[in-house]
């Protein structure tokens, strides 16, 4: 289904080559700078007394070496003449050094206690809103959306994010502030001196600009790796029965090899650019070092600086350069939480296709409260993207009826069940409930309206109770225990070894198929809905466990609206209505018996279903 794209990316496919390149990249990080200030935004007050707290820490470490000028030039030359001078200086710039260090320190606690608790509550809020937006995504994107690149938006990414919102602060607040005032300060305290000192600053900054270009491609490439790896990783183990079933190991290996050992190409490449950069702004330090040592020494023997200068300008200087290194080693950081930045905000950014209505419809006038579940699709017209599967499709399924869907695979049964559900919305045309578009009903009438059980029986890990009672949240055991007795799922669970109490285990794997299938429709008896929707919701149970579910439908759907879609007509032959579809048309339609008797295509599937049995 297509969606119109945001007003920014229009006219990105109007240029080419490193104008999108470049168009692209601006945008991107525009929307990475966007989310970080909706994260950050409620924490403005702890944010500004971080800042606070970290000047003062950079004024106390800044101070050190000026201390030390001082002792040296008051306290010193007293004592060398004649040795009669007071100590007086040197005593009161070590107690001042005292006191400025356990200043700092003090404020550097409170900085990281501060910092530590912004970062932490933006990873809960981050974690939070990602969780929350994966459950409003339509069905659509999780059709597209592999399950594993949705575990490495809320696993690596997150977690390389959580780098730079924890540690990464104090170090780039640190560092550009100590980097901004030692400039100014050796300026200040002589600025021929100064101007030496800082004469290889534009070599830094050449060496900067070349890391960031190529260290930017480069952690891209390596968040784009690590998803592959757990994309594979993780679907690898979800499939594991077919993967030992069909001997697909050797193959499996083979690809995580591959991409595994693009996850390790893009960290060596990364490893590489960081390996230049580092010991390149140490090399230049050096440089910086012995051209301060030279040219200031000679200045202090002609007498033009103090020697106490001198001192401070050496001190200064590895505080100088020692922020640089730090920024190389936290722009790898920042790289790869920028990287993750933009994948998580891309996610964050995406629209459900199937919205929530602006201007919904109270409760009590939606399809539970105003009328008992009747249908009507009108002029319907849906594809998945360019297929096109329904055109101009109507059917109409009175209150309380109960129609079953025959047909072909790909005759369009289940995707009339995921209109009625509301799981996609057509592209033309309506799909009505009591004669409300079911675009105008907010999305929790929706769900308590209309239930569907499906095929898998997906049941979550937890106990046989807990699985029945997600039907209705908050229903009681007695409950519970009735809906099991009424869909004939009380005689398994009796037997099992802790009754209702019995963990199911992942995705129910301690019961067999059909009594997954059984729980789930002890479940959607609980919800008790206006409509339900079973689409090939009998395929997994066996004989006897099908013919204890024909019985039990019959209490189920009795006084209520039920969709049935079923290629074993077994199934059908409890439906009011039977509705052959072929190519997304309605062929046939009218009661089992008379369909049956009329000899067409539904008397073609149940003779061709019959001798399948045989």
């Amino acid at each position: 289904m297509s969606r119109e794209r945001p007003q920014a990316w229009r006219g990105v496919a109007a240029e080419s080559g490193e104008e999108v390149t470049a168009r692209i990249s601006s945008l991107l990080r525009a929307r990475s700078r966007r989310l970080l200030g909706i994260l950050l935004r409620p924490h403005r007050r702890s944010l500004a007394l971080a800042a606070v707290l970290i000047i003062v820490e950079n004024v106390c470490a800044m101070a050190a070496p000026y201390l030390v000028k001082l002792g040296i030039d008051r306290g010193i030359p007293p004592l060398l003449d004649g040795g009669s001078g007071s100590r007086g200086p040197l005593v009161t710039t070590g107690i001042a050094l005292i006191v400025v260090a356990l200043v700092q320190a003090a404020t550097k606690d409170a900085f990281l206690r501060v910092s530590g608790r912004v970062g932490q509550d933006v990873l809960l809020d981050l974690r939070t809103r990602l969780f929350d937006h994966f459950q409003r995504l339509s069905l659509a994107f999780h059709e597209r959306y592999t399950s594993g690149r949705v575990i490495s938006r809320q696993t690596s990414d997150v977690e390389a994010i959580s780098e730079l919102v924890t540690s990464g602060i104090d170090k780039v607040a640190t560092a550009v502030l100590s980097i901004g005032t030692i400039a100014v300060i050796l300026l200040v305290l002589d600025v021929p001196l100064g101007a030496a000192t800082l004469l290889v600053f534009p070599a830094v900054l050449l060496l900067t600009a070349w890391f960031r270009r190529h260290s930017e491609r480069a952690y891209r490439a390596t968040r784009e790796a690590v998803a592959l790896v757990i994309v594979h990783f993780v679907e690898s183990l979800g499939g594991m029965r077919a993967v030992q079933a069909f001997r697909r190991e050797p193959r499996n290996q083979e690809i995580f090899e591959d991409v595994n050992g693009q996850y390790q190409a893009a960290n060596m490449w990364s490893s590489r650019l960081a390996g230049v950069y580092g010991p390149g702004v140490r090399g230049l330090g050096h440089v910086t070092t012995v051209i301060v040592l030279v040219y200031g020494g000679t200045r202090v023997v002609d007498g033009d600086i103090t020697l106490g200068v001198l001192a401070a300008f050496l001190l200064y200087l590895r505080r100088f350069f020692e922020p640089m290194q730090e920024l190389s080693q936290f722009y790898n950081t920042f790289q790869a939480s920028a990287a993750a930045l933009e994948k998580v905000s891309g996610i964050l950014e995406e629209e459900p296709s199937v919205p929530e209505p602006r201007h919904s419809l109270a409760p009590d006038s939606t399809a539970r409260k105003g009328g008992r579940g009747e249908i009507h699709i009108e002029g319907v017209r849906f594809a998945y993207r360019d297929r096109p599967v329904l055109d101009e499709f109507d059917l109409h399924i009175r209150a309380g009826e109960t129609v079953a869907l025959v047909g072909p695979t790909g005759a369009g049964k289940s995707t009339v069940a995921r209109l009625l559900a509301r799981f996609y919305d057509p592209q033309e045309g309506q799909v009505l409930l009591d004669g409300v578009d079911l675009r105008s009903i907010d999305d929790e009438s929706l769900r308590s309206a209309i239930a569907m059980v499906t095929q898998e029986g997906f049941l979550f890990s937890g106990t046989v109770a807990d699985n029945i009672g997600f039907g209705r949240p908050g229903g009681s055991r007695g409950d519970i225990e009735e809906a099991a007795r009424a869909i004939g799922a009380d005689v398994f669970i009796g037997g099992l070894v802790d009754g209702y109490a019995t963990d199911v285990r992942k995705r129910g794997g301690r019961l067999s198929a059909g009594q997954r299938q059984l729980v789930a429709f002890a479940r959607a008896f609980l919800a008790d809905p206006d409509v339900l929707i079973l689409d090939e919701a009998t395929s997994s149970l066996d004989i006897p466990s099908e013919r204890v579910v024909q019985r039990a439908l019959r209490t189920l759907l009795a006084d209520r609206t039920a969709v049935i879609i079923a290629h074993r007509l077994s199934t059908v032959e409890i439906a009011d209505r039977v509705v052959v579809l072929e190519d997304g048309c309605v062929v046939e339609s009218g009661s089992p018996a008379e369909l049956l008797s009329a000899g067409g295509r539904y008397h073609d599937l149940h003779q061709a279903w019959e001798d399948s049995l045989v």
